[in-house]
């Protein structure tokens, strides 16, 4: 089964208490696609984001598995993952963030609207969802893997740490749309030149190859 999981670059699975999440969300919010079992790879959110593309699971739900993944056994992350949904009850704010990266084959003007569109107080910001964490809902929306090119990819502190100075970020929490797009183009020439997809670059990176 894990073999099933596991992407290219992948390493482990991050390992959560599921009780303690479920107990800690709004129950309109949790997708029961996640493994019981509280070892959740890659593979199981882009399940949740796959339902959410589909119209089979809600904007809640896309957004609790993606925060199950990103904070993992950090102890804060069900209190802050609930700020986060409280603040979009029937989430129309993650949906209209979402809605450019939703389409079959989002380019870079799509990218670029939809990573301006979570800096949007009016419409779109939502509390505790930084770019170090709304990258990671654009990744699992909006990566399709297969095409090749420029891919939404994950750009936190230790994506940022990792990279070279060419990938064109800054060693900081909190970066630009245009560093973002920046650091995408860089992870596309990389991925070509090697034969590989774009997240195995981000994932080999951080890993220190």
């Amino acid at each position: 089964m894990t073999d099933v999981l596991v992407l290219p670059g992948e390493r482990a699975p991050v390992t959560v208490d599921i009780s303690r999440w479920r107990a800690g969300l709004p129950p309109d919010a949790w997708p029961d696609a996640l493994p019981a079992s509280g070892e959740v790879w890659r593979r199981d959110v882009f399940a949740v984001a796959d339902a959410y593309r589909a119209g089979s699971a809600s904007a809640r739900h896309l957004l609790t598995a993606v925060l199950v993944w990103a904070y993992g056994p950090i102890g804060y992350g069900p209190w802050r993952a609930t700020r986060s949904l409280d603040a979009d009850p029937n989430g129309k704010r993650l949906a209209y963030a979402l809605e450019e990266v939703s389409t079959p084959a989002p380019d870079e003007d799509a990218l670029r609207t939809a990573y301006r569109r979570f800096g949007d107080p009016d419409h779109a910001r939502l509390p505790w969802l930084g770019p170090g964490l709304f990258t990671k809902v654009l990744y699992f929306v909006g990566y399709r893997r297969g095409v090749g090119g420029v891919q939404p990819l994950i750009l936190d502190r230790v994506v940022a740490g990792s990279l070279p100075a060419e990938a064109g970020v800054g060693r900081r929490n909190g970066w630009s749309c245009e560093e973002w797009l920046a650091y995408l183009r860089w992870a596309a020439e990389q991925a070509q030149a090697r034969a590989v997809e774009a997240d195995e670059v981000e994932m080999t990176v951080v890993g220190g190859g």
